[in-house]
């Protein structure tokens, strides 16, 4: 059984209650966890505080980056066996928890050696004073990581406020555990002090619930829905506690008609059949411009005839989805796809020797999807890509603005004052030209706008927002 982890040992959970974990490529349990409750959080919280008092306060920048740097070269030793852990966890294919096993290896390695560089300033003021700032850590803060990407969002979070000075307390999802469980022992063997890393591990509304009360948290981080997004940023509040949310986005693919499409279809087609659609930032929404809207339909549809969902252990260009309820709710928009009339461009398939209560979904392409629909509108979570037409940059635009998301979004088109055009107009977080996704560098600040969220992580900006400026004045005469 996989238990808590706290204070550099493996506990079981205050109730000795279990939940059980499922194998999404069939269906089947075949790990338990512990199932954590406010109790259990409570104890992680008291351990994160005598460390943070004891040990990781008294700790350089330049230290704790050394530290960090033997966790990313421990990762690095360990990388199969993580990808594995979040292979089976998770369904991913080979290729993607490989690449998500390294990608912590990377985060590890640039709050390593950023934390040492985060600075503050002097200010020059009235004549006989001197005023400066400094960067002070918040203390604990708790991170409440998806099940999509969980080594991922770990080192982009959990990184990140080490980094700054912060000790932690993780509660993952309760779908995608094991590897990060794992993550938090090699800290140990390494010689990350007792309480540094915490993670406790359970439901949502058990676990996370307690740990956005918990007056102990100075600073909660959380990736997920806005649902749950607002109710932890209404809890909170009432502590005035601060939060930096990522909730999701539904992010448009823009292609005009003086694009590189031959550049472009790779990208269009990877952006929403990456992790089976089960990404925040997904490419979701095709938005062609009319003159070249059949012509790239066409395209886009034939890559994704061929494209295959199956066992992980396939290495095919789609696992599973995380559990049935995701499945469900991807039937659930193509069905009311259907009924409204918006017809089915091309489709994928689920190859024969994926299991029967695997949680397996079709990467489909639906074509002239009105604005309004639900399917244009919501973040599906699957590999779902609706497609539309556009006349001209106005309207482009409008329809790609025209969401409560704005997380990422990507612009096609060889025109360099358009580029420019866009991507100032254009309401997103993030925002790539002629590429989606910049191969999902460490070094770039991720987060959205209106309903995606607020604040910033990866690069060095989650410095900033793991930390508070101090302005100190001298009065010298």
């Amino acid at each position: 059984m996989a238990l808590h982890f706290i204070a550099n040992t493996a506990v079981p959970s205050a109730s000795g209650q279990t939940l059980p974990v499922i194998d999404p490529a069939t269906g089947e349990t075949f790990e338990a966890l512990a199932r954590g409750n406010a109790a259990d959080i409570d104890a992680a919280v008291t351990a994160a505080r005598h460390c943070l008092d004891t040990t990781w306060a008294r700790m350089s920048a330049a230290e704790r980056g050394r530290l960090l740097m033997k966790l990313s070269a421990k990762v690095a030793d360990h990388a199969d066996e993580l990808a594995a852990l979040e292979q089976r966890d998770c369904g991913k294919p080979v290729k993607q928890a490989r690449a998500d096993a390294l990608a912590l290896v990377r985060y590890f390695e640039f709050y390593a050696g950023a934390g040492d560089k985060l600075h503050g300033d002097t200010i020059p003021y009235l004549d006989g004073y001197s005023v400066l700032t400094w960067r002070e850590p918040h203390g604990v803060t708790g991170h409440v990581i998806p099940w999509n990407y969980p080594m991922q969002i770990f080192g982009r979070s959990v990184g990140g406020a080490l980094a700054a000075g912060n000790v932690c307390v993780v509660k993952p999802s309760e779908d995608a555990c094991l590897s990060l469980l794992r993550v938090a022992a090699l800290a140990a063997e390494v010689g990350f002090p007792a309480g540094a890393i915490n993670i406790v591990t359970g439901y949502g509304h058990e676990v996370g619930d307690a740990l956005a009360r918990h007056p102990g948290i100075d600073h909660i981080s959380f990736t997920g829905s806005p649902r749950v997004g607002t109710l932890i940023q209404q809890v909170a509040a009432e502590r005035h506690c601060p939060v930096t949310l990522e909730l999701g986005g539904k992010g448009p693919q823009i292609v005009f008609d003086d694009a590189d499409v031959d550049a472009a279809l790779p990208f269009i087609v990877n952006a929403i059949v990456q992790n089976s659609g089960q990404t925040c930032s997904a490419g979701s929404r095709l938005l062609v411009q009319r003159g070249i809207y059949e012509s790239v339909l066409q395209r886009v549809g034939d890559a994704f005839t061929a494209l295959r969902a199956g066992p992980p252990a396939m290495d095919l260009d789609l696992g599973p989805l995380i559990r049935q309820s995701q499945l469900q709710r991807v039937r659930g928009f193509l069905d009311e796809a259907r009924a409204a009339g918006i017809a089915t461009v091309a489709q994928g398939r689920v190859v024969d020797e994926a299991a029967a209560g695997g949680f397996y979904a079709a990467p489909t392409l639906l074509r002239d999807v009105p604005p309004g629909h639900r399917l244009a509108q919501e973040e599906v979570f699957g590999p779902l890509l609706a497609a539309m037409s556009f006349d001209d940059e106005d309207h482009a635009v409008q329809l790609a603005n025209a969401t409560a998301f704005g997380l990422v979004a990507g612009v096609w088109t060889r025109d360099g004052a358009r580029q420019f055009r866009m991507a100032r107009r254009v309401k997103a977080g993030q925002v790539f030209i002629n590429n989606y996704g910049a191969g999902g560098g460490v070094e770039l600040p991720f987060g959205g706008v209106k309903s995606s969220g607020h604040g910033r992580e990866k690069g060095f900006e989650a410095l900033l927002g793991f930390t508070t400026l101090k302005t100190v004045a001298f009065r010298h005469g």
